[in-house]
């Protein structure tokens, strides 16, 4: 025992000696290489002071276990730096209790020692480390990120890969900018720098790949990342002007600000141009539908129940559509979420190119026990009166000065036998049973729609906006303040339109527009006008809009609302459309109908 107690002082002094001492000889060591040539090698090292003590522990150990009878202590390592004691006896010896537990006592007051002074060295070495690191970053003339040591990625290297960052992946593309533009000033004079920059930027680009995450980096990334710090260094001890680093990167700046610029712009013309055209898919589909529907006999082309089509016992609904997918998802959410869909009777107004392939469409598939009527817009004998008079709409985008888009202002003429109808438009989708709107009170309004004036809102919109106020006939009538409102889904009162003869006042308004930029393109200013003070508002649940353009609707509020509207350019049925809307969509199109699978289209 007393050889033992010997034996542990000789190592706490040798443990003492070696802890203290070896860093103050490696901060001697460091101060006379910043003295000599200013060069950063020392945080480096530093992972060593830990492992210099252990090593001692180690041989101190290795020497006193010879000469000691009681049970071995044994000293390691863990992935800490902390001193474990374990004890392992060997089966067959036969020393006494009262021994063994004085010999416990004795090896457990040494470990506790020994952890106190292993805590003090880690302190000292901290300390060291950092104050290492602050005159490495400012002996970077401030144009490098933070180091990059190896003990900055051992350290807790469990606990951040558990982390979702991009820290690293930042700091690689840091790297790569920083070593292209250390490249661009050794183009002329230092060929291997050259060489070995454009080396290292191969190395990073290729070790990133296409990671957006450091979960997906490799770990041999960590190891280029090294080597392109090392390199670094070795530009900025060639190149110190921080003034020209500062006009490079300056300079590079200015040209990506104006590629990003250039890629919008062009990005921007792309979807307006992908809004604009018919995707491959829907072509193929009106195409097929449109050979099978002249492939029947004439009185196979009529829809069933068309005795019904203007019952005025029904709940009637009506739309304007050149697109047969959006008005079959139209009408199917609106059959299924009805109460009693047997009392709905839905009008499809369609063009002459599209007539035949909507009635086959129908014709294949019935909605239930609604009833659905197609119109063709060409027999109307109004016709060329709207053809003469819509040329006054200058306007490129198809979808404002298309008939369809404006035969909405003919509605009474259209249907002279109704007195009520629910006008959708084919890019909404129906969620609720709409029965209740049906019978709402209309409190001698002409228009039932939902208010688009309150500021904050994505669907914002002020008459100013469309309007130009600066015309002495607009500034007469019409108050710049007035409270806008949405087409999509409005509830007519056909008798009070025919009562104030509003077509008419539509066809004065766009006449009175022709070569006067009196209002933007579309039916929305238009209306404005010719509904004004007769519309009556809407609860907001009844019509949610923005599903077409506005990323950040909440999830809870397009399922209160009765219809949602995928107002905007960005449709569900184009690649387009926002993914995460999508599905509100795409649960009412039958992707199981073979014309819809041979014409590939998806979900």
């Amino acid at each position: 025992m007393k050889q033992f107690r010997r034996w542990q002082r000789i190592f706490i002094l040798f443990f003492l000696s070696v802890s203290v001492f070896a860093p103050l000889v490696l901060v001697s060591i460091r101060l006379k290489t910043l003295t000599s040539d200013g060069r950063n090698e020392f945080a480096e090292d530093l992972p060593n002071i830990h492992v210099l003590p252990l090593n001692a522990v180690r041989q101190v150990f290795n020497e006193a276990r010879e000469g000691l009878k009681e049970p071995n202590p044994e000293v390691y390592r863990d992935q800490n730096y902390t001193i474990v004691n374990s004890l392992n006896q060997k089966q067959g010896e036969n020393s006494s209790s009262s021994s063994f537990r004085s010999n416990r006592k004795a090896t457990e007051t040494f470990v506790g020692e020994v952890k106190q002074i292993q805590t003090k060295a880690e302190v000292l070495t901290r300390s060291i480390k950092d104050n290492s690191d602050k005159k490495a970053d400012s002996h970077d003339h401030g144009v490098r990120t933070p180091r990059v040591t190896k003990a900055a990625y051992v350290k807790d290297s469990r606990s951040e890969t558990r982390k979702t960052t991009d820290e690293k992946v930042k700091q690689m593309k840091d790297q790569v900018i920083r070593a292209k533009a250390y490249l661009s000033f050794a183009m002329n004079s230092n060929t291997h720098l050259v060489k070995e920059l454009r080396l290292r930027i191969k190395e990073i680009e290729r070790a990133m790949g296409e990671a957006r995450k450091d979960s997906e980096l490799s770990r041999s990334a960590l190891q280029k990342m090294k080597y392109m710090e090392n390199t670094l260094s070795k530009a900025s001890r060639a190149y110190p002007d921080c003034s020209n680093m500062a006009n490079k990167l300056r300079a590079m700046t200015h040209s990506a600000e104006e590629q990003v610029l250039s890629q919008r712009k062009h990005t921007s013309f792309l979807t307006e141009l992908a809004g604009r055209t018919t995707p491959k898919g829907l072509h193929c589909l009106s195409m097929r539908l449109t050979t099978e529907y002249f492939m029947l006999q004439s009185e196979q082309q009529t829809l069933p129940s068309q005795q019904n089509v203007y019952n005025p016992g029904l709940l009637h609904y009506v739309t304007f559509s050149d697109n047969v997918l959006a008005a079959a998802v139209l009408i199917n959410s609106t059959v299924s979420n009805a109460m009693k869909p047997e009392r709905i009777a839905f009008h499809v107004v369609t063009d002459s190119l599209n007539f035949p392939a909507f009635s086959m469409w129908f014709l294949l598939n019935p909605p239930g026990k609604a009833t659905v009527q197609v119109i063709n817009a060409q027999v109307f004998q109004w016709w060329n009166v709207y053809e003469s008079s819509r040329m006054n709409q200058i306007s490129g985008d198809p979808r404002y000065s298309s008939l369809l888009n404006h035969l909405r202002f003919y509605l009474p003429e259209i249907f002279p036998k109704l007195d009520k109808i629910i006008f959708l438009d084919h890019d909404v989708v129906v969620q609720k049973d709409l029965s209740d709107l049906w019978n709402m009170d209309m409190k001698g309004k002409v228009n039932g729609a939902v208010e688009t004036c309150q500021e904050g809102d994505s669907s914002f919109r002020r008459m100013d906006m469309f309007i130009n106020f600066s015309d002495p006939l607009v500034r007469r009538k019409f108050d710049a303040n007035a409270c806008t409102w949405a087409f999509g889904m409005n509830l007519f009162d056909l008798r009070q339109w025919r009562l104030h003869d509003l077509t008419s006042s539509y066809r004065r308004f766009l006449l009175k527009g022709r070569g006067r930029h009196v209002w933007k393109a579309g039916s929305l200013p238009l209306g404005w006008i010719t509904f004004y003070n007769r519309t009556i508002p809407l609860d907001k649940q009844w019509h949610l809009l923005g599903l077409g353009f506005d990323s950040l609707l909440k999830s809870e509020d397009i399922e209160q609302a009765a219809v949602i509207h995928y107002d905007g350019i960005m449709k569900p049925w184009l690649d387009i459309g926002m993914k995460k809307y999508k599905g509100y969509w795409n649960k009412y199109v039958n992707y199981d109908h073979p014309y819809v699978q041979q014409c590939n289209l998806h979900g």
